[in-house]
């Protein structure tokens, strides 16, 4: 797990880029940080001259390009910090060096410096403002923040390390808010429960077991209790339910089942099948076999997707075969619409043909008919009578009995032909959204097929090791 953030290093007030750089270099390649030097390292750069050449690049931007530098940013540093425990000093490095490479895209110096003097490593990784052909400036576009941890997410799977879940507001733990200690009446009900998990023959005995535990009792109409620093005696109904008089009584006597008062240490999300936690589980198990597995199925595709399912709340199989299901319905519902929208603007535009040729040709087709049919009438006026009569067809096959006109057909027109727009643009969104579930349903289902069949041939190994052993101690 690794939290990221991105900085923009400013040039400090009343000293020079120069001083600035050598500073803040310094510090992140300090010797008693990072293992004497030992886990530094540079792209593109000497960490030892890292400063002199920061500063070299940005006098050949001025040179180059002849403009002076606007603003007071000379170079971006992000930190990167890991769960204790879970990763090296020298991974993580390497997991600094690929997030900086991957995300200046190979186009700008930097240096990546591990820190271990902290209970979490952690990284600081410097990289030049100006890219490596001193022709441009890096440009700190909006949402970059989350594009890094998106980024350092997706290495961190690769890597078989986990990342940090989003949980919703209302689930944080604020700084305010402390683990709950254990009050009086916690331990009062602690001893309850122990006493009536083998319930004695009477309450008088109940509270002799108490008072034996070094509890004061104080009987009369409303049994009380008081323990050995607690200043005040304290009634039984007052600690819940299932802990009044009334409550320990039917237990005692068999009339109900006592349920102590302990909450499961599991929240509910917890308890439920999480696909996430399954993925993250199968790609850290680097044991036997991963080899195998590793060859057999691209694990970047998989960091993608299990980043995807992040992103969008998939917790389960069944949530994201519904997913996928449910866009591609979607998508064919889209698809059929925007086709029958196409199709009837072919019908319009055709209509509107017929009709303007229909109108057109209409006097020479009634003089035609007047004149019999005659042949040597229809010779001279062969490409009329021909345009009507095609109309005339074309109405019947279409069933339009009473022409609409044409000013009714262009406003229609317009009207379908602003929903195909419309239409379309769902569509592309539906679509794109269609193949990413599509692509999530499909890397999932045989990664755990590959996952499941790496496992069983595993055991089926060590199963054949240990029957060989047996066979060999027998003998």
């Amino acid at each position: 797990m690794a939290a990221t953030r991105l900085i923009a290093l400013h040039i400090n007030k009343g000293k020079t880029v120069a001083q600035c750089l050598r500073d803040r270099t310094d510090y992140a390649q300090n010797p008693e940080k990072t293992a004497k030097g030992e886990l530094v390292t540079g792209y593109q750069c000497d960490p030892m001259t890292v400063d002199e050449e920061f500063l070299l690049s940005k006098r050949q931007y001025q040179h180059i390009t002849g403009k002076q530098q606007k603003h007071d940013v000379i170079a971006y540093q992000i930190r990167q910090s890991f769960k204790p425990g879970e990763i090296t000093p020298e991974e993580a490095n390497q997991v600094g060096y690929e997030l900086a490479e991957r995300f200046t895209k190979g186009k700008h110096a930097f240096i990546v410096a591990t820190h271990t003097d902290r209970a979490h490593i952690h990284n600081h990784i410097i990289f030049n403002s100006t890219t490596l052909d001193c022709a441009h400036k890096f440009k700190d576009f909006y949402y970059s923040g989350l594009a890094i941890q998106r980024l350092s997410d997706l290495i961190c799977l690769e890597h078989g390390l986990s990342i940090i879940e989003k949980v919703p507001y209302s689930q944080r733990r604020k700084r305010t808010i402390y683990e709950k200690r254990t009050t009086y009446r916690d331990q009062i009900r602690h001893d309850i429960d122990t006493i009536l998990k083998n319930p004695p023959t009477d309450f008088d005995a109940f509270l002799r077991k108490l008072e034996e535990m070094g509890y004061e009792v104080k009987r009369g109409k409303y049994a009380s209790i008081k323990g050995k620093d607690q200043q005040r005696f304290v009634r039984f109904h007052s600690l819940g339910e299932g802990y009044s008089e009334e409550d320990i009584q039917a237990v005692i006597a068999g009339e109900k089942k006592h349920r102590a008062r302990i909450k499961s240490p599991l929240a509910k999300e917890d308890r439920v099948f999480n696909l996430l936690l399954v993925i993250d589980d199968k790609i850290r198990a680097k044991g036997p076999g991963y080899q195998q597995w590793a060859t057999n199925y691209n694990l970047k595709q998989m960091a993608k997707t299990r980043i995807f399912l992040k992103e969008h709340n998939i917790n389960s199989m069944d949530e994201l075969r519904e997913k996928a299901n449910s866009t591609s319905a979607d998508f064919d519902r889209l698809d059929k619409e925007l086709k029958s929208a196409e199709q009837r603007l072919v019908e319009i535009a055709a209509l509107k043909k017929y009709i303007i040729n229909y109108a057109k040709t209409r006097e020479a087709y009634v003089q035609y008919r007047k004149a019999g049919y005659s042949k040597a009438f229809f010779e001279a006026h062969r490409e009329e009578i021909t345009l009507h009569k095609a109309a005339k067809d074309a109405f019947q096959k279409m069933g339009v009995s009473k022409l609409p006109k044409v000013k009714e057909l262009s406003e229609e027109y317009a009207s379908v032909l602003e929903q195909k727009k419309s239409l379309y643009a769902q569509y592309r969104l539906s679509k794109e959204e269609m193949r990413e579930y599509q692509k999530a349903l499909h890397n999932t289902e045989v990664f755990f097929d590959l996952s499941n069949n790496v496992e069983l041939e595993t055991k089926r190994e060590r199963d054949s090791t240990i029957v060989s052993m047996n066979h060999q101690n027998e003998h």
